[in-house]
């Protein structure tokens, strides 16, 4: 029974994962991106806490691709509290004019794999004052730029709207 299992969990379980990803796009190697010589995954969250960008969710892992994990934290943890509102209080001294009431979840609280590379659109479009400031750009042009990165729902049914951040600066920084 031993050697069976070790079989079926080790030998057949890696098959089956292995053939799957096969029929996925890029075959389970992630989506790639690459721009000016640099190489990008789009499926993998990463760090971007610069004004001229739109600001990624917060990472658990530190956006280490190594490891995925949550914090583990639950919302009455005081450790907890403390970042959530640190993560706040940063977000409104970068975003003057926003009130706290209209600041998304996800961009103060992270994910539970730390990875994930999308923000709601209300957490790109709470922004958008901000990154067209810096660069000065006009407020319009930006928005635009976002709308057009808007994801909507797998199949059409399947979660929600979603930006992948990565994508959404890479076009930003496009932009002549």
């Amino acid at each position: 029974m031993t050697a069976c299992m070790l079989v079926l969990c080790t030998v057949v379980y890696s098959v089956i994962l292995w053939g799957v990803a096969q029929a996925t796009p890029n075959q389970g190697k992630g989506f790639v991106v690459e721009q000016n010589g640099k190489t990008y995954y789009a499926n993998i969250g990463q760090t971007f806490d610069d004004d001229r960008y739109f600001w990624s969710r917060p990472s658990a892992v530190g956006y280490n691709a190594a490891g995925s994990a949550g914090s583990n934290k639950g919302p009455s943890n005081p450790d907890y509290l403390a970042t959530v509102q640190a993560r706040i209080d940063t977000f409104l001294v970068h975003n003057p004019g926003v009130a706290k009431s209209q600041i998304p979840a996800d961009l103060v609280t992270a994910s539970g794999s730390g990875l994930d590379p999308h923000i709601s659109p209300q957490g790109a479009r709470v922004q958008i004052t901000r990154v067209a400031r810096v660069r000065d750009l006009p407020e319009n042009q930006i928005r635009e730029l976002v709308e057009q990165h808007i994801e909507g729902p797998w199949l059409g049914l399947l979660g929600p709207s979603r930006v992948n951040v990565l994508k959404l600066n890479l076009a930003l920084d496009n932009l002549k």
